[in-house]
């Protein structure tokens, strides 16, 4: 027996928040409001080297296309605040999102038992999808629209309750849905998020040149760094929090309760990672976040932290870093010591 379109809607929210979600919300499946905003974007090259944002670019504009006759979008939040790490700054040059387990292995099993759900309670013709951030689809455009949040300066997602500290699950259907209303934006003439960014990655507020962002260069981006950039970068080894740490918003974000998000219990060193061998790194970060960058990726992000840091109890590490045997991280090894040097 199906449920008529309100209780259908109740349903599905229930069955989300019993899931482990932490807040839930319903729009519609229709192009994303901001779809010549993102064209425009990737026109002007914000997106650097993601070429997946060109080659997606058709479906990312109509949800549509990822699943035809697709109407309505129920957007979930999962909340990743940790609050204070227990090893102090054991974790500081990490954004929060990776110091626990991979999210895409978390969300995809309870994203896709709220599709079955769905399929259950409102009859086998009703297709769904799920999407994280790997399908062809502006999550966060559709979540704000579902009124999971707005979309704030710094070009996060933001909730008044969790703040911005969370992940963002979509599931696209062909069921018919009652929609939420989307929230207004709150951020007003708050610029806190633009003006601490060391980069100056924002070209104005809500757009983000993504080749001056330190979580594009420490993560995405697969080559050398530009030099004039990598002594704004500090410390950040992988991603960075900047712009979401100064948000008001963020003040009072609530811990979250999925424990595969918390800290790894091993500390994060940066000599010690410098000198890890491929089966070695493979081994410390399989099923995280930071395998993303791949070996020479992070260490070279490494060598410029501790360049950064100006420690000469790194010079050791990083002199033997320059007979690694990826060119990447001896270029920036030669760097570092060369900064602790001139020091």
């Amino acid at each position: 027996m199906t449920l008529a379109r309100t209780a259908l809607t109740q349903a599905i929210k229930e069955r989300a928040l019993a899931l482990g979600f932490d807040r839930v919300a319903v729009g519609p499946a229709d192009p994303p409001d901001h779809a010549a905003a993102f064209d425009a974007w990737l026109e002007a090259g914000y997106a650097g080297t993601m070429d997946y944002l060109e080659r997606g670019r058709t479906e990312r504009l109509d949800p549509r296309r990822l699943l035809p006759g697709a109407r309505s979008v129920v957007a979930v939040a999962l909340n990743y605040y940790q609050g204070e790490p227990p090893d102090g700054d054991a974790w500081a040059p990490v954004a929060r999102y990776a110091w626990g387990r991979d999210y895409h292995d978390i969300m995809p099993p309870p994203l896709q038992r709220l599709c079955e759900f769905i399929r259950e309670a409102a009859g086998p013709s009703v297709r769904s999808r799920a999407a994280v951030d790997t399908s062809a689809v502006l999550e966060r455009d559709l979540a704000a629209r579902a009124g999971l949040g707005w979309v704030g300066k710094n070009t996060n997602l933001l909730h008044p309750e969790l703040g911005s500290w969370f992940f963002i699950g979509i599931v696209l259907t062909t069921a018919d849905l009652d929609g939420d209303e989307p929230l207004p934006d709150r951020c007003g003439t708050c610029r806190a998020c633009l003006d601490v960014c060391p980069t100056e990655a924002f070209v104005a507020p809500y757009v983000l040149d993504a080749r001056r962002c330190i979580s594009y260069l420490t993560i995405e981006h697969r080559g050398a760094i530009p030099e004039t950039l990598r002594e704004p970068m500090g410390e950040w080894v992988f991603g960075c929090d900047l712009c979401q740490t100064v948000c008001p918003w963020n003040r009072k974000a609530p811990v979250t309760s999925e424990a595969a998000l918390m800290p790894e219990a091993e500390p994060l060193s940066l000599p010690s990672l410098l000198g890890m061998t491929q089966a070695e790194f493979r081994a410390r970060f399989r099923g995280t976040p930071l395998t993303r960058p791949k070996r020479r990726g992070l260490l070279r992000n490494a060598a410029v932290a501790l360049g950064n840091r100006k420690d000469p109890a790194a010079v050791p590490a990083l002199t033997r870093a320059l007979s690694d045997p990826e060119p990447l991280v001896r270029e920036h090894a030669a760097w570092a010591l060369a900064r602790i040097a001139n020091d």
